[in-house]
C-alpha cells in the first residue's frame, strides 16, 4: 500500500492535449454563441466553421481529430432528451 503512495507522490500531473483543450474550447464557444438554439442546419454550418478556426488555433490536430471534435460537438448540440418547450401562461378561468 505504501508502495502505491509513494508511486502516486512522485507522478507529475499529465498535461491536457490538444485535442482536450479544443474539446473544451469547443465547449465552452457552444455555450458562449447560443448555437444551442439554432437550427439543425445552423448548426452544422457554424460548427465546420468553428471546427476550421480551431484547425488552425491548434496545429498540432490531425484531420481525423478535427472530425472527431465537429461530430463531438454535433452531439452535443442535439442532447438526446431535448429541454421541455416553455409552457405558456395560464389564462384565467
Amino acid at each position: 500500500m505504501s508502495r502505491n503512495r509513494e508511486r502516486d507522490r512522485d507522478r507529475k500531473p499529465s498535461r491536457p492535449t490538444a485535442l482536450d483543450e479544443a474539446r473544451n474550447e469547443l465547449f465552452s464557444h457552444i455555450h458562449r454563441c447560443g448555437v444551442l438554439q439554432a437550427t439543425e442546419e445552423q448548426q452544422v454550418e457554424w460548427m465546420k466553421d468553428t471546427v476550421e478556426f480551431l484547425g488552425e488555433r491548434y496545429p498540432a490536430l490531425k484531420e481525423k481529430e478535427l472530425k472527431e471534435l465537429e461530430g463531438i460537438g454535433l452531439r452535443f448540440c442535439r442532447p438526446v432528451i431535448a429541454n421541455a418547450p416553455a409552457r405558456e401562461p395560464a389564462e384565467a378561468a
